[in-house]
């Protein structure tokens, strides 16, 4: 992969885990995911039909396919924080995200239902999170592919997630100097 391509598919650096984030980052990064949403909208705003199919970069997803595959991804994600403070250590299921983005609602449904989702998807998982004790983000859940995953330690991932996808958007717009 050459050195521009790397940079289009990682406009704000790939993800570096870190340390877990201790109380007064846990409110830093939530205020951030609560934004979320709004900068979302705010990078798809008044881009044509033709805009939102074209890809972020050679070979990428279009628009509309990182929209929804945001929707998809951070619907499982919150699910799987949800069984990981109710259950003892769940298994997750995986799913195929390059699969998913070609099906037809992620390559030709508008995208005010995935937007209205990310809407009330990141309240409800924000309010979630300011509810766990100390111990529940200590809870634990195992994903068959990449291993175990702490919950202090999913939050900065979902944030750069949100952050990532959207400076997709907001770069191909620069590039393409569309207002």
């Amino acid at each position: 992969m050459d050195e521009v391509t790397r940079d289009l598919r990682y406009p704000i650096g790939q993800f570096e885990a870190g340390a877990p984030p201790d109380r007064s980052m846990r409110l830093v990064l939530l205020a951030q995911m609560s934004e979320a949403p709004s900068l979302l909208r705010a990078a798809i705003a008044n881009l044509s039909d033709s805009q939102l199919d074209t890809p972020y970069r050679p070979g990428g997803w279009t628009v509309r396919q990182v929209v929804h595959h945001l929707a998809d991804s951070q619907l499982n994600w919150y699910l799987r924080t949800k069984l990981a403070v109710t259950e003892d250590c769940p298994t997750i299921v995986p799913f195929d995200e390059v699969l998913w983005a070609e099906l037809h609602d992620a390559r030709t449904a508008p995208l005010e239902p995935s937007l209205i989702l990310l809407d009330g998807l990141y309240r409800r998982w924000v309010d979630l999170y300011q509810s766990l004790s100390e111990e529940q983000w200590k809870r634990r859940l195992i994903h068959p592919e990449r291993g175990v995953f702490v919950l202090d330690t999913t939050l900065p991932m979902h944030v750069w997630h949100g952050q990532h996808h959207t400076a997709h958007i907001t770069e191909l717009r620069k590039r393409m100097d569309w207002k």
